[in-house]
């Protein structure tokens, strides 16, 4: 079953993964600099065997230095996690998920993602096709 980014992460799991993510690969002391509130090096090392155990990230030795990194892409994470709450919430249905956020006020989508999103939705129409 593919690890999904987010999903039954802690708030601080989150932070760290999310800093490995954009660091690609990292010693914990650098995990730790790159955050902008970080918690203690002890508990950044802490997070990050945790997130191992978890299987979101992996470990190589490089000396007596451990690197983590990514267990996958974010892409591919963040697709698997959009997709698990698709299926939990939408019933796989992306229609039902684009229409919560389209009918949600506090959303504020504004004119121009809405020509984005139109403009991907043609090309995905084209792309079924078979036109470039």
């Amino acid at each position: 079953m593919p690890r999904t980014i987010g999903i039954g992460l802690s708030r601080r799991e989150r932070e760290v993964l999310d800093a490995l993510h954009r660091l690609g690969r990292a010693t914990a002391a650098e995990v730790m600099e790159s955050m902008p509130h970080p918690p203690s090096y002890s508990a950044v090392r802490s997070v990050l065997h945790i997130l191992e155990e978890k299987g979101h990230i992996k470990h190589e030795e490089e000396g007596k230095r451990y690197l983590y990194v990514p267990a996958e892409p974010k892409d591919r994470a963040a697709k698997n996690a959009l997709n698990q709450v698709m299926h939990t919430f939408f019933a796989g249905s992306l229609e039902s998920a684009v229409r919560t956020f389209l009918d949600d006020r506090e959303a504020a989508v504004s004119d121009e993602e809405l020509d984005r999103l139109s403009n991907l939705i043609a090309q995905a129409k084209r792309s079924k096709e078979g036109r470039p």
